[in-house]
């Protein structure tokens, strides 16, 4: 790694460690449900929303019905946002005069919504109406983000609470992630960086060379910081934060950047907070950062190294005051190399999936990266929410391997883990791995799934790999190289699907066990969850488990294809 790349990725990380503290100290008096400074204007808007929509907000859910809510809110989110896009040819806000999106079409833009996922399998600007993505996709890049955090914030109280039956109430939940967390923050626009922010018809231009161009153009700025503080990733342009009115600037680029990991590195000081030993959730941002550190260590020199069959023919790829050096295929000229590759490991850490470059054109290493991160849950800081209840699980995971290494019963914030924790726990593990390697074994022998692959061999088995880890691992990135047809529309539903919600209601069932345990008194055979040897413990199973599960996998695509290259051959 060069010395400009290393500097950024330190000076990234300690910001992320800076917004920790405050920021998780803010969201855990929210969901306390204590006074905060916006709590004065906010409050009363809190209030109306539970008397429209009938919640008391003092009634609390055990985890059968905080589940009950979660899905029926989001089934319902999904055929609102299936039918404007259905409609949206007779629907205003509809300058271009676009007519509806194809069924199948259409529900795979609304399940990728409704899962925090955003994949998109179409140009948004040449598919969307302005009113589709302003009250369909936007609308859902709040309330799926919200719907990660309430999920989070329920299984860290059947983590804290003693001997009680409710893990919170979801709609109260869902209302104060919106209203206290995503909203304000998300009034942090890029227009003072040049994004726009309109309701305009796209510009017909002139260029020098006599050609006409079309300039889309929309309201960008006030969808573009919650694409990224909601780790959604879905973008308003088909080239997403590549495009220079979704990232104009170098500044910018960073801004975004961060925005992904600050609610995932907020939630782990809330969830130490709210457990009564803020320890407990430093040792979680440890393991994550570790893990990222890992991460940004393997991708970034493997994309400066460049490529070594242009390197055969005697091209110059060395860093230097003329040149940026390395792999530049995909990448902008105004972030480079590093600033590319950071913002490729974090949106793959985080399940984001905006993207600045094209990691479909990533050296077969670097792009080994992304895939990695999705598949281990997308645990490193993750989504808002959906990182820490995902990590959370690996920690229930480690204490029982580390209570089967002494011979005793393992025990998490002095709650016993049993026979039903670890079997909610594996099944949420197993689902994610089911999903992508089950659907990617059916891509890969059917006409359905081959006839799209652009690029036959090794990368080709890399992009359908790729697809459906982002996939059921709610990312939303993509390799490209994979042509839309109703094969991957249904298939990649079903992934977006099993992998938001088959994991979540496992993960609830967890809390409502776990809440209805009183606290053991630490003795002298208890494993310490909040120290460096735990930290250690928990990368290591994280690691294991998503090295036995997709090594194989991985050896068909990047592994060889990056064998062949040193090889000297193409593919």
């Amino acid at each position: 790694m060069n010395l400009p790349g290393i500097l950024q990725v330190v000076v990234f990380l300690a910001l992320v460690l800076a917004i920790a503290k405050p920021l998780g100290t803010y969201m855990a008096r929210v969901f306390d449900g204590e006074r905060t400074p916006l709590s004065p204007v906010l409050a009363p808007v809190e209030g109306l929303i539970y008397r429209l929509c009938g919640i008391d907000p003092a009634a609390e859910q055990g985890w059968v019905a905080y589940a009950a809510g979660m899905l029926l809110f989001n089934l319902a989110g999904l055929l609102v946002l299936y039918g404007i896009l259905r409609l949206q040819g007779l629907l205003p806000f509809n300058p271009q005069g676009l007519g509806g999106v194809a069924p199948d079409l259409a529900f795979n833009a609304a399940v990728s919504f409704d899962t925090n996922t955003n994949w998109q399998f179409y140009v948004p600007e040449t598919t969307m109406s302005y009113l589709s993505q302003m009250a369909g996709l936007a609308f859902h890049n709040f309330v799926s983000a919200a719907t990660g955090i309430a999920i989070a914030v329920a299984l860290i109280r059947g983590l804290a609470r003693r001997r009680a039956n409710a893990i919170g109430n979801f709609w109260v939940d869902t209302v104060r992630s919106t209203l206290y967390v995503l909203l304000p923050i998300s009034i942090l626009v890029l227009v003072w960086q040049g994004v726009p922010q309109n309701l305009n018809p796209y510009t017909a231009a002139t260029t020098l060379a006599g050609a006409t161009q079309t300039i889309a153009q929309g309201p960008v700025a006030s969808q573009e910081a919650i694409k990224e503080l909601g780790t959604n990733g879905g973008g308003f342009f088909n080239a997403n934060s590549a495009h220079p009115f979704e990232n104009p600037t170098p500044l910018s680029n960073f801004v975004e950047v961060l925005l992904i990991f600050a609610i995932p590195s907020g939630l782990t000081y809330t969830f130490g907070r709210m457990v009564g030993d803020t320890r407990q959730g430093w040792a979680i941002w440890a393991a994550m950062a570790i893990l990222f550190v890992v991460g940004i260590a393997v991708a970034l020199p493997a994309e400066q190294a460049g490529n070594p069959l242009a390197a055969k023919y005697g091209v110059d790829q060395q860093m230097s005051a003329l040149q940026a050096g390395g792999n530049f295929e995909g990448k902008e000229t105004r972030f480079g190399i590093a600033s590319s590759m950071l913002f490729t490991v974090v949106t793959t850490d985080a399940s984001c999936g905006a993207v600045n470059n094209m990691h479909d054109s990533l050296m077969p290493l670097a792009g080994m990266v992304p895939l990695v991160n999705m598949q281990l849950g997308e645990v490193i800081f993750g989504g808002v929410g959906a990182g820490l209840y995902g990590m959370l699980i690996f920690a229930i995971l480690a204490v029982f391997i580390a209570g089967l290494m002494v011979g005793r019963t393992p025990e998490y914030l002095g709650k016993k883990v049993e026979s039903f924790e670890i079997k909610m726990a594996m099944l949420s593990v197993l689902i994610l791995a089911l999903s992508i390697l089950g659907l990617t074994g059916l891509a890969s022998v059917t006409d359905a799934g081959t006839s799209a692959i652009l690029n036959p061999g090794p990368h080709g088995f890399s992009e359908i790999l790729y697809a459906f880890s982002s996939g059921a691992g709610n990312n939303g990135s993509a390799f490209a190289g994979l042509s839309s047809n109703p094969f991957y529309d249904v298939t990649m539903s079903l992934a977006m699907l099993f992998g938001r919600f088959l994991m979540i209601v496992p993960i609830l069932a967890i809390a409502g066990s776990m809440v209805r345990k009183q606290r053991v008194p630490p003795s002298l055979g208890t494993f310490p969850t909040n120290g460096a040897l735990f930290v250690g413990l928990l990368v290591g199973v994280v690691l294991i488990v998503g090295a036995l599960t997709y090594f194989p996998a991985l050896a068909l695509g990047p592994i060889v294809e990056h064998l062949l290259l040193l090889a000297g051959r193409t593919f």
